[in-house]
């Protein structure tokens, strides 16, 4: 029987990987733009590679390919009566690849771009049919947790957990910090704080900002919050000007989301995030858009593991021109090095 994501977070850090809409369409898989998660349907073979992947890279969790899988997203490509195809068979594929390793399934559901405070009571009906519908389709296909991410209001956050809740299944819950506050007003650590006080497992921030603008709100949440705390950052060089890495700019242009590349972060930079985060006392430690493996297992061996995948982690010694290894046969290629110095 596989251990709870409550009980592994009781154990030690959890690693979890994100970022499937990002990767898979830079792979070809999916449009940018909408971002739905058609591949689910029509490349299956291609999120389950993507899964089996991170899964050699030390991933704990298997997150099913449901962010934006949501009725009123899906009608932008005209698919909105897939909901439950695309629902079940993303979370089928995640099981399949978990029970492959000692991974855990968990559920994902996102922000709507539906919730509106100046129109509460409708709203809010509108995005609890939304998540009911996603999180039953979870429960019935045996998820082990649910993720509530890159929420931008606490009262659509508030939602979602009332909704988790429901099917009595752990939820993380975890805030997009676009900006200094939730867009409907609250504190950051206010907010978690008040989805802590109504039962969420897990709390925490993923996708927006990247390491070094994410740190100073995981400090301030650690200090004042108990229990599991989570941080899923993008692999993106945001800085104090633009915290958020939709507000980068490349070029006198705005480079999210395609534009994106100079920005990013190196393998050894995510793998310090997770080491530093650890040491903070963040719990459940991931990457969200813009993760790929190679980012994952570079964040699971300075958590001090050594996942499948690490068999093939660098390894410069060998290398024809900057290796030592007594085996290379053209060390005398050495010379040309004193050119790079």
């Amino acid at each position: 029987m596989r251990r709870s994501i409550l009980e592994r977070l009781e154990e030690g850090n959890v690693l979890g990987a994100e970022g499937y809409v990002f990767e898979l369409e830079r792979r070809g898989y999916l449009k940018a733009g909408p971002y739905v998660p058609e591949v689910v349907l029509d490349n299956p073979d291609a999120l389950r590679e993507l899964h089996k992947e991170l899964l050699l890279a030390g991933a704990d969790v298997m997150v099913a390919m449901t962010y934006y899988a949501y009725r009123d997203k899906l009608r932008v490509i005209g698919r909105e009566g897939d909901v439950e195809k695309l629902n079940r068979k993303a979370i089928r594929i995640a099981n399949e690849v978990a029970r492959e390793g000692d991974a855990l399934v968990a559920g994902d559901i996102s922000n709507t771009w539906v919730y509106n405070p100046d129109d509460i009571e409708k709203t809010s009906r509108i995005v609890r049919k939304m998540y009911e519908e996603q999180v039953r389709l979870a429960h019935e296909e045996g998820v082990d947790f649910v993720i509530a991410e890159t929420i931008e209001y606490v009262g659509e956050a508030l939602i979602a957990l009332e909704v988790i809740k429901k099917y009595n299944l752990p939820a993380m819950v975890t805030f997009g910090a676009t900006y200094d506050r939730s867009k409907d007003g609250y504190d950051w650590i206010e907010g978690c704080k008040m989805l802590k006080e109504n039962g969420a497992d897990v709390v925490g921030f993923n996708c927006i900002r990247g390491p070094d603008t994410m740190l100073p709100l995981l400090k301030k949440l650690r200090k004042e919050v108990d229990g599991y705390i989570a941080a899923q950052p993008v692999p993106y060089h945001t800085t104090s000007r633009h915290k958020a890495f939709q507000f980068l700019r490349y070029k006198n242009r705005l480079a999210f989301p395609t534009e994106l590349e100079p920005f990013l972060a190196t393998r050894s930079e995510m793998a310090d995030f997770a080491s530093g985060a650890k040491k903070i006392g963040v719990n459940y430690i991931g990457i969200c858009c813009g993760g790929a493996p190679h980012y994952v297992r570079a964040m699971a061996e300075a958590l001090g593991r050594r996942p499948p995948a690490s068999r093939y982690s660098p390894d410069m010694s060998r290398h024809g021109m900057l290796g030592n290894d007594p085996k290379l046969k053209n060390r005398h290629e050495k010379r040309f090095l004193k050119q790079w110095k």
